[in-house]
Order: structure tokens, then sequence, then C-alpha cells
């Protein structure tokens, strides 16, 4: 099998060769994206893998006659011609999920930060100032969780939340309801939810439904000194409702690792590729007003990013060349 690796960076290689190059394949390593022009270094790869800059169509699948599979490192599938590949016989494999518990966990570090106040503790220590005057946080046990969105990364939030002994109530279009013994939830209808929480977090995706689904008319039936945290998309919450409910003091606070102006985000991990225009975001935190509130948390979209959440976006595309090469059944083959 001869393997070719697109949009590889300096520290996938090392990584790849050490799990494939046992398996006696031709592993090449390219830099740029997989096109056109750039074809002719892969004409006769059984198996490439690319990521979301790559655009395969039907003229870069002419120019590799021997091509077998696509392995994206990526969640999405859009920059692939589907048709084209189902025509050419060519199997197409994805990264559906690499980071529930991560992004999970770094929303409980942000809830944290909110109720001990950790953000102003820290800005005040290192000018070594240690008095504790407005320092004064909150506990979690007690309190009631709203999480909005009920999936692999809701989930794994509603078992932290438990363990903090938290109240949890859910919202989410699709209800299992063998999660509301399992989890300690309970399903609730979103105005509800709203209305009686204390912390309110959200974890779905963002689409036409979801747009703007925190906006200025639910957000006044918020429970009055509620917190809200995003580490999904940015687009779910209208920043301009979000800024006066602040200003107004309706809401205590936020945490925010997502900011609804973030178009250029598809998949997190673009955030750590070098085609990705970082002064994008540089431009976009430096204008943007939500910085100027001392009880609004950003990070710069980073809740995905742990070695152990990386290291499995290549363990999952490692696993998906290791089955296709070898004739196995590849959970993780995109429906062409």
């Amino acid at each position: 099998m001869k393997i070719a690796f697109f949009e590889a960076e300096e520290w996938e290689k090392e990584y790849v060769r050490k799990r494939l190059g046992k398996r006696n394949s031709r592993i090449l390593f390219f830099s740029g994206v997989l096109d056109e022009k750039s074809a002719e270094l892969a004409k006769d790869a059984d198996i490439v893998s690319v990521f979301i800059y790559s655009k395969i169509d039907k003229k870069v699948l002419n120019r590799l006659p021997k091509l077998k599979a696509i392995a994206t490192r990526s969640t999405g599938f859009d920059h692939i011609d589907l048709k084209e590949c189902r025509k050419k016989k060519v199997l197409v494999s994805n990264v559906p999920s690499y980071g529930e518990n991560t992004v999970a966990e770094h929303t409980f570090a942000l809830i944290l930060a909110l109720s001990r106040k950790i953000h102003k503790s820290y800005e005040r220590t290192i000018r070594g100032n240690f008095s504790l005057e407005g320092l004064r946080g909150f506990d979690l046990k007690g309190k009631t969780l709203g999480i909005i969105g009920l999936g692999n990364i809701g989930k794994h939030v509603a078992r932290i939340a438990k363990g903090f002994e938290m109240n949890i109530i859910a919202y989410d279009i699709n209800k299992d309801k063998s999660l509301e013994k399992k989890l300690g939830i309970k399903y609730s209808p979103l105005q509800n939810l709203l209305k009686n929480s204390d912390i309110i977090t959200l974890h779905c995706p963002y689409n036409k439904s979801t747009r703007h689904l925190i906006n200025s008319k639910n957000i006044k039936t918020m429970k009055k000194g509620a917190y809200i945290v995003n580490t999904a998309r940015g687009g779910l919450i209208e920043t301009k409702s979000l800024v006066n409910a602040l200003a107004k003091g309706h809401l205590k606070g936020a945490a925010l690792d997502v900011l609804e102006e973030e178009s250029l985000i598809k998949e997190e991990i673009q955030l750590l590729s070098k085609n990705f225009p970082k002064k994008h975001l540089q431009n976009l935190l430096e204008n943007h007003l939500l910085l100027t509130f001392d009880n609004v948390i950003i990070t710069p979209h980073n809740a995905f990013n742990s070695e152990e959440a990386i290291q499995r976006i290549l363990d999952i595309t490692i696993e998906n060349i290791s089955c296709i090469s070898s004739n196995k059944k590849c959970r993780n083959l995109v429906r062409i």
C-alpha cells in the first residue's frame, strides 16, 4: 500500500510513521494541500489522507487512478465530492468524534473559574495583591445546571455535574429517557430550563434552527443572576443580547470559548493548522466588547485542545487506514 498524507504538520509525521510504518506501507508526507497540481505527487497512491483545505473533486480524482480510499482527518467531509467517489468506488472515512470528554472538562474548568473567580484571583496575585475582597464565590453543590444539547459532550458534562451534586435539567430535541435515571437528569422545555437554571451551558450544533438559540427575547426569561457558558459554537448566542443582559446585571457572568464572529472555523483542529488565518481571531478579540466585562471569561476556542484529543484524531485516522488496507470492516466509513 502506498499512502500519501497531505496538509501534514511536522508533529503528525513521526507519530504516523511509528504506527503505520510497521505495516510495510510506503508513506509519503506533503505539507501542502491536495489539488489538481499536487495530485501528481500521489498519482500511484492507494490511500490519501487530507484535512479540510484539500478540495477533492472530479479533476483531482481523475489524477489519482489507483486511489482506493480517502481518509480525511476531520469530522466534516464536505471538501470531498462523495458522488464522484461513489462512481469511482473510492471509500471515504472520517473522524466522527474525538473530544467529548475534552470539551466537557474545559466546560467545567470555565464553570469553576466563574464560581470561584479564579481569573480575578490570578490577576490579583500576580500583582502581589493577596486581598480577598470581592473574591467570594459560590458552591456548585445544590445549584441547577441547565444543559442545552445532550449529545456526547452534554452527557459528559452531566456526569461531571453529578459528581458535584448539582441538580441537572436538560433540553434536547431527541430525548433518551434512559439517561434521566442513569445520569440523574430531567428533560425540560427550553423556556423552563432558562427560567430555572443557575448556570446554563450549550452543547448543540450550529445550524439554521439553532442560530441565536439564546436571543433578545428569551435571554430576558433567564433566571436573574444566572451564568452562561458556551464551548459549542458562537452563533448559538446573539452577542448583542448577551452584552445587554450583562450590562444591565440580569446575568451575573459568562464564560465563552467561542464567539459569534468565528465564521471561518468549521473544525476545531483548523486552529492548529498553518493554513488557518490566525490574524482573524486576533483582530476579532481585539475589537470585541465582551472583553471589557470583568465578569466575562473568554478562552481562544481552546476547549478541544488536549494532547489526548489531538492524538485521537490521528489514532482514528490510522485505524481507518489500517482497516481499509486490510479489507476489514471500517466503522468510520462515510455513507456515499
